[in-house]
């Protein structure tokens, strides 16, 4: 069989997964969320990844979102000798922070990223899923830059501050640890991929500090800007089944991946999951693993030098 028509097999086969949430449930264009806007139960989130994010929110923002920090649905030490960023708070606290963002047991929750990078928006769609809420989340494909490109209309004025109604949370176990992450290395169906740039996981440059260059034992090399193309929209079906394929992941495997500190990581999560494959993010991600002596790293550029 000539390797395109393997490809092609392997795409369908791919599509062909289902019981999961769809591309078409995790993904809605700026046509959708004009024709939306209005919606009672519309909960929309503006996510930001630079120092100035509350004064361009502040300047310009789709009508209607709330302006969401990473630091507002998370746990962070800045002692990183020890302690780990951006983990995941307890239920209870979590479910404290979603209400006070308005969100309800009925909301339609869309995030979009506000600047050229889509992970801070996909780790709140992976916050939102782990909190039960996977199925009512979905992502404005492209951003404010695609919302901004179709000449829909902009705000310079603050959203209602309103509170949500949440039940308790009904955890959906897509985070894990170190531990699993060890004992599932040899597992044909388990897949780790590394969400970081390569010059990280081939060990030219090193990530956090302290640590060691490198990448997992075993993971492969899916780095997170490359779900997504010139325009920061979701790459397609085919294109993304192919970056899966070449990493060795077949249709129904379990995608667990992880980058520095667990967010670049689930840019790649989330492409899997538009692809119907199981996802599990490795929260403490290469923080954690690359300054415990007692796993296993490769380290590509130190292995060439040998």
């Amino acid at each position: 069989m000539r390797p395109s028509a393997v490809l092609l097999t392997l795409f369908v086969a791919f599509t062909s997964v289902a019981a999961q949430p769809t591309r078409v449930d995790l993904l809605v264009s700026p046509v959708w969320l004009a024709s939306h806007l209005n919606d009672a139960n519309l909960v929309l989130l503006h996510v930001a990844n630079s120092e100035d994010g509350k004064r361009d929110y502040a300047k310009a923002h789709i009508p209607g979102a709330r302006y969401l920090d990473l630091d507002d649905i998370s746990v962070s030490s800045m002692n990183h000798t020890d302690s780990l960023m951006l983990e995941m708070p307890t239920a209870e606290k979590l479910r404290s922070q979603l209400t006070a963002l308005g969100i309800s047991d009925d909301s339609r929750v869309i995030v979009y990223f506000a600047d050229n990078d889509i992970s801070p928006s996909t780790r709140v769609l992976l916050t939102l899923d782990y909190a039960g809420l996977g199925g009512r989340s979905s992502l404005l494909d492209g951003g404010l830059r695609a919302w901004t490109a179709a000449k829909h209309p902009l705000s310079s004025q603050p959203a209602k501050q309103t509170l949500g109604k949440l039940s308790p949370l009904r955890i959906n176990p897509v985070i894990t640890n170190a531990a699993y992450v060890q004992a599932n290395l040899k597992n044909p169906r388990f897949h780790l991929v590394d969400g970081r740039a390569a010059m990280f996981y081939d060990g030219i440059q090193q990530g956090m500090k302290p640590g060691r260059k490198g990448h997992v034992l075993g993971a492969h090399s899916i780095p997170y800007t490359e779900v997504t193309d010139d325009k920061l929209q979701l790459k397609s079906p085919e294109q993304l089944a192919a970056l899966f394929i070449k990493a060795g992941v077949s249709p129904r495997d379990t995608v667990v991946a992880y980058c520095h500190i667990g967010q670049q990581a689930t840019a790649v999560l989330f492409a899997a999951r538009t692809l119907g494959n199981p996802v599990l993010l490795y929260d403490g991600s290469f923080q954690e693993w690359g300054r415990r002596s007692d796993l296993p790293v490769a380290n590509p550029s130190e292995a060439k030098k040998k």
